[in-house]
């Protein structure tokens, strides 16, 4: 018997030496269960044993993410958007309001009925995020 296989998307991240307290702000924001596999050893310049993936779960998103970086390192633009479609302009007012939780410069929105709006958080992740 030939069987099929369900594959989900996900999200995968390279947060360089942050990636449990990015997962764990992302969990206030999304809910769901997390989940860290991290490094036997300690690595110099990490205060904690690297992330070797960590896991966010939830009913919306799937988000995974790891410290350690590629050779050329984590370069502001070199990483994906994370594009999220939301039902209602209030449901993303929301999720914009919490990702953008703390930071001092916040995205000014001249028309809440545009399709999309970027948002970039405090772990310089690009959002984008439509109605």
């Amino acid at each position: 018997m030939m069987t099929t296989s369900k594959y989900v998307g996900a999200v995968f991240i390279t947060f360089s030496g942050n990636c449990r307290k990015a997962l764990t702000y992302y969990q206030t924001c999304f809910g769901g269960t997390i989940a860290f596999d991290t490094l036997e050893t300690e690595i110099q310049g990490y205060t904690e044993k690297p992330v070797v993936i960590g896991s966010l779960v939830s009913d919306s998103i799937i988000i995974h993410g790891s410290d350690l970086i590629h050779n050329e390192g984590r370069i502001r633009g070199n990483y994906l958007s994370v594009f999220l479609q939301c039902n209602t302009i209030g449901e993303r007012q929301a999720l914009i309001e919490k990702l953008e939780f703390g930071k001092t410069h916040r995205v000014i929105i001249d028309d809440v009925c545009q399709k999309l709006i970027e948002v970039i958080d405090s772990f310089d992740v690009r959002w984008v995020i439509a109605i």
